[in-house]
C-alpha cells in the first residue's frame, strides 16, 4: 500500500509538471521562434538523459531498419511536431484554453487506435471520446455559433502529433526501456529541429531570444522533460494502468490553475465546463480500462 501511494504521488507530480509546460510554452511563444526553442530544449535535456542512461547501466539500442523508420517518425511527431505546434498555438490561445485542449490526448489516442489500428472500441471508450469532443467544443462556443480559431487548430494538431507518437510506439518490434526511448526521442528531435532552427535564427537578423523565453526553455528541458520523465515512470511502475490513466487528469487541471496564478489569466465558465467534460472523459477511460483488465 505504501509503495502504491508513492507511485500515485510520483505520477501525480509528473502530471502537474507536464501541465506547467503549457504555461511555460506561453512565455516561450512570446519571445522565441518555435523551432529554435525546441532545438535548445532538446540540446539541454540530451546530456542529462545520456547521464541517466549511463547511471542505470543502459546502452543506446541499435534498432533494425523497420524500428528506425518508426523512431524517426515518432521523433518528428511527438518530439518536434508537438512542441512546435504547442508553442505556435499559444501565440493565439490562452494557456487555460490550451491546457484543456491538450488534456484531450487520452481520448484522441483512443480515437486513433480505433481509426488507425482498427481496434474495436468499447461503448465506454466511445462515450469518453464524445465527452472529450464536447469539452473542446465548450471552449469555442460563441454567440454567433461554434468555431475553431487558428490557435485552436494548431493545438489540436499538437495533440494529434502526440497521439500518433503513442500509436507508433505500439508498432515497434523491439521493446525499449523508457529511458532509452526518451533519449532517442530527444536526440532525434534535436537533429530534426536543427535545420529549421538555424533558418529561424538566420532570419531573426541577430535578434536573440528574450530572457523570459530562455528561462522557460531551460525549465522545460530540465524539469518537465527530464525530472517529469523520471517521476512518471517511477510512479507508473508502482500503480495500475487504470490509476495512471486517471492521474493524467491532473495535467489540464494544473495548466488551468497555473495559467491563472502565473499568467494572471481569468478562468471563465466555458473553460471550467470544458475541463469538467475532459476530466469526465479521462475518468471514463480509466474505468473502462480497469473493467477490461478484470475480465481478462
Amino acid at each position: 500500500m505504501v509503495d502504491e501511494r508513492k507511485g500515485q504521488a510520483y505520477a501525480g507530480l509528473a502530471m502537474l509538471l507536464v501541465g506547467s509546460t503549457v504555461v511555460v510554452s506561453k512565455l516561450i511563444a512570446a519571445g522565441a521562434p518555435p523551432f529554435a526553442a525546441t532545438a535548445l530544449r532538446f540540446a539541454l535535456a540530451l546530456p542529462l538523459l545520456l547521464g541517466l542512461l549511463r547511471w542505470r547501466g543502459l546502452a543506446l539500442p541499435r534498432p533494425d531498419r523497420h524500428d528506425q523508420v518508426l523512431l524517426w517518425l515518432q521523433a518528428g511527431a511527438g518530439s518536434v511536431g508537438y512542441t512546435v505546434l504547442l508553442i505556435k498555438g499559444l501565440a493565439w490561445v490562452s494557456a487555460a484554453d490550451a491546457g484543456v485542449l491538450t488534456g484531450t490526448l487520452p481520448a484522441v489516442a483512443a480515437l486513433f487506435a480505433v481509426l488507425v489500428l482498427g481496434e474495436r472500441p468499447a461503448p465506454a471508450t466511445l462515450a469518453a471520446i464524445a465527452l472529450a469532443s464536447l469539452g473542446v467544443l465548450a471552449l469555442n462556443l460563441r454567440q454567433a455559433g461554434i468555431g475553431l480559431g487558428w490557435g485552436q487548430v494548431l493545438l489540436l494538431g499538437a495533440v494529434l502529433c502526440e497521439a500518433l507518437f503513442i500509436l507508433l510506439n505500439k508498432k515497434l518490434r523491439r521493446a525499449l526501456h523508457p529511458l532509452q526511448l526518451a533519449t532517442l526521442m530527444v536526440g532525434g528531435g534535436l537533429l530534426l529541429a536543427l535545420p529549421m532552427a538555424a533558418l529561424e535564427l538566420a532570419q531573426a537578423g541577430g535578434r536573440w531570444m528574450s530572457p523570459a523565453a530562455l528561462a522557460g526553455i531551460a525549465y522545460y528541458a530540465l524539469v518537465p522533460t527530464v525530472l517529469g520523465f523520471v517521476l512518471w515512470y517511477a510512479g507508473a511502475a508502482r500503480i495500475s494502468a487504470a490509476q495512471a490513466a486517471l492521474l493524467t487528469a491532473l495535467m489540464p487541471a494544473s495548466a488551468l490553475l497555473l495559467s491563472a496564478l502565473v499568467l494572471g489569466e481569468p478562468i471563465t465558465g466555458q473553460q471550467l465546463l470544458g475541463l469538467a467534460l475532459v476530466l469526465a472523459a479521462m475518468a471514463l477511460l480509466a474505468w473502462a480500462q480497469r473493467r477490461a483488465s478484470t475480465h481478462q
